[in-house]
């Protein structure tokens, strides 16, 4: 598993490399806190629209800057671990930016995968992607099932069960 993380500075030999096997470079990126059913749905989405997909994993101080000071839950090494025992998974490159376009420019990959939830106008390196004949797809999302709707849950069942009011 571990030979699916990619140092970044390791990245542009393994692309060479994709590409000289002529295989399709499927790339998306997200945090991937508190893996759950939506997520694994979507991966394997992703990587049926080619030959090899490539995960840009937000570090924890990207994850900070975007989300929330106390997130990521789960740690960088640890999230990337969980994202690489995924056989739909081939490599995962983590990056400290609060965007993974240096990352989407480096790869170049043919698909550039997000969630439905992204306008396309808002999707990063669609244009870049798109400039060089390459495809922008959005993939639909399991209704109701989020990290963040998990930790909520995770919150408000643990409350009730301490006996605790909401306003606690």
């Amino acid at each position: 598993m571990k030979n699916k993380i990619i140092p970044k500075d390791q990245i542009k030999k393994t692309i060479v490399s994709l590409k000289k096997k002529r295989l399709k470079i499927v790339f998306t990126n997200g945090c991937f806190d508190l893996l759950h059913v939506g997520h694994v749905r979507y991966l394997k989405e992703a990587r049926a629209l080619g030959d090899c997909l490539i995960i840009g994993l937000n570090s924890d101080r990207s994850v900070r800057k975007i989300k929330d000071p106390l997130r990521p839950l789960i740690s960088e090494d640890q999230r990337a671990e969980v994202l690489a025992a995924l056989e739909c998974v081939d490599y995962i490159v983590l990056f400290d930016e609060a965007d993974p376009f240096k990352l989407i420019e480096e790869i170049r990959p043919e698909v550039l995968v997000k969630g439905a939830d992204w306008s396309m106008d808002k999707i990063i390196g669609a244009d870049l992607v798109s400039s060089y004949g390459g495809q922008v797809r959005r993939v639909e999302l399991v209704p109701s099932i989020s990290s963040s709707e998990i930790i909520n849950r995770i919150i408000s069942r643990y409350k009730k069960s301490r006996g605790w009011s909401s306003d606690k």
